[in-house]
C-alpha cells in the first residue's frame, strides 16, 4: 500500500512497496545517481502534460471537494508563483484558501528565506483559524516538509511533487547549479536546521513521484518507512515528467484526494476504480 501500514498481499493502484517486511530482508545500499538521460532530454513532454491539464479541466473541477482550509504552494527550484498558478487554480476552484508564497523566485536555501516563509505559515494559521497544508514542488516539497517539522501545529498535511528528499543530492542534476547559488552547505544548514531530509515531518505526508523523472531521480523521492517516526506517510506513483508535475491530471487527482481528507482522519491513497491505470505498481526494485 501506498503508506507506512503494514504491507501485505499485493500493492493497490497508485502505491510504492518500500520494503515487504518479510524476514527482516534489508535491501542492498544504493549509490545516488541523477536519473537516466533519457528522460532528462525528454523533459519536454511537460508541454503535453499542461495542454492535457487544460482540456481536462472541466473533469478536474469534478474532484471533491475542499473545506476552505488554507493552502500554500511553493514553487520549484529556479521557479516562481507562475509555475503554481495553474495547481492554485483548480485548489480555489474546488474550495481551498490557495496561496502562493511570497518569496520570489526560489534560488538561495537561508534564514532569510525560512523565516519568511515560517512568518506565512503563521500568518495563514492565524487568519483562518485552520493548520495549512503545504503543498511543495521539488525543492519547494523539501522546504515544505522542513517548514512543517519547524512549525507542526500549524500545518495539517505536506504533499511533495518529485522532491529530493533522500538527503543525498546525488539523485538529482540540478546539484551543481544548487551549490552555485548556495555553496557546500546552504545557510540554515550551516545553522543545524535542515539536518535528516529523508526523515518525515510530524504530520501527515505524501510524496509524489514519477519514475520518469529527469531532473530527480525517483528513488530520491521515496520516503522510507522506517523513517517516519510513526507518523502517517506515504508514496504516491504517477505518469509524469518532472517539469510536467504540477501540471499533471494524475497529480491533481491525487493532490484533490490527499487535501480533502478531513483533518485526523488520515489514509492512505486508494486510487478509484476508474482512475487506477493513471498509477503504476511497483516496487523498489
Amino acid at each position: 500500500m501506498a503508506s507506512i501500514a503494514p504491507l501485505s498481499g499485493q500493492p493497490m493502484a497508485g502505491s510504492i512497496v518500500v520494503d515487504d517486511g518479510k524476514g527482516g530482508r534489508q535491501k542492498p545500499t544504493r549509490i545516488a545517481t541523477p536519473p537516466n538521460r533519457f528522460w532528462t532530454w525528454s523533459e519536454g513532454r511537460a508541454m503535453f502534460e499542461f495542454a492535457s491539464f487544460y482540456a481536462m479541466r472541466p473533469l478536474l473541477s469534478t474532484l471533491p471537494k475542499g473545506d476552505g482550509h488554507p493552502v500554500l504552494t511553493l514553487p520549484g527550484f529556479m521557479a516562481t508563483n507562475s509555475s503554481t498558478r495553474p495547481m492554485r487554480g483548480l485548489l480555489k476552484q474546488l474550495g481551498y484558501d490557495a496561496h502562493g508564497w511570497n518569496s520570489g523566485r526560489n534560488v538561495r536555501v537561508n534564514e532569510e528565506l525560512i523565516g519568511k516563509l515560517e512568518e506565512q505559515i503563521n500568518r495563514l494559521a492565524d487568519d483562518s483559524g485552520r493548520k495549512v497544508s503545504l503543498v511543495g514542488w521539488s525543492l519547494g516539497g523539501v522546504l515544505a516538509r522542513e517548514l512543517a517539522k519547524l512549525v507542526p501545529e500549524k500545518v495539517r498535511i505536506v504533499v511533495s511533487l518529485g522532491s529530493p528528499i533522500s538527503d543525498d543530492r546525488g539523485h538529482t542534476n540540478a546539484a551543481r547549479l544548487f551549490k552555485f547559488f548556495n555553496g557546500e552547505e546552504p545557510e540554515s544548514l550551516r545553522d543545524g536546521q535542515f539536518r535528516g531530509l529523508d526523515i518525515a515531518p510530524p504530520v501527515p505526508t505524501t510524496s509524489i513521484l514519477t519514475k520518469t523523472d529527469g531532473v530527480v531521480h525517483w528513488r530520491g523521492s521515496v520516503q522510507d518507512p522506517h523513517k517516519t517516526n510513526g507518523h502517517p506517510s506515504e508514496n504516491i506513483a504517477v505518469y509524469a515528467s518532472h517539469c510536467g508535475l504540477g501540471v499533471n491530471p494524475s497529480v491533481m487527482i491525487a493532490l484533490a484526494d490527499r487535501l480533502a481528507q478531513k483533518e485526523g482522519e488520515w489514509a492512505p491513497f486508494e486510487a478509484k476504480p476508474g482512475q487506477q491505470l493513471l498509477f503504476p505498481k511497483f516496487d523498489m526494485t
